[in-house]
C-alpha cells in the first residue's frame, strides 16, 4: 500500500462522503472552509505530538509513531475534502503541484 496515489485517496473521500450522505452535510466551498479549519485542528494535534512526546519517541515508540501517523493521515482526509469541496481533481494537482516543484527548483 505504499504507492497509495492521491487520486486514491481522493476516491476513498468519496466512499465516505457518499455513505454517510444522509449525516453529513454536502461538500461546497463553504464547507470547505469548514473542513480547512478542522484540518487545521488535525494538525495542531501532529505538532502536539511532537512537542509532547518528541521526535525520538515518535521514531522509536511503536504506540507513539502510529498515534503520530494517524493524526497525520486525518489530516490528509482533510486535505482531500477540502479539494473535492472546491472541485480541484488529482489531475489539477498533480499538475500544479508538479509545476511548483519546478519552480523551487530554479529558485536559487
Amino acid at each position: 500500500m505504499s504507492d497509495l496515489t492521491f487520486e486514491q485517496m481522493h476516491a476513498m473521500q468519496a466512499q465516505l462522503h457518499e455513505k454517510y450522505k444522509d449525516k453529513w452535510r454536502p461538500l461546497s466551498p463553504s464547507i470547505g472552509r469548514d473542513k480547512l479549519l478542522w484540518m487545521m485542528a488535525e494538525m495542531g494535534e501532529v505538532a502536539d505530538i511532537i512537542k509532547k512526546q518528541g521526535d525520538e519517541k515518535i521514531m522509536q515508540d511503536a504506540a507513539v509513531r502510529e498515534h503520530f501517523i494517524e493524526e497525520m493521515a486525518d489530516t490528509l482526509m482533510y486535505f482531500n475534502d477540502v479539494c473535492r469541496c472546491y472541485c480541484i481533481t488529482p489531475d489539477e494537482l498533480a499538475r500544479t503541484y508538479i509545476a511548483k516543484h519546478e519552480k523551487n527548483l530554479g529558485r536559487w
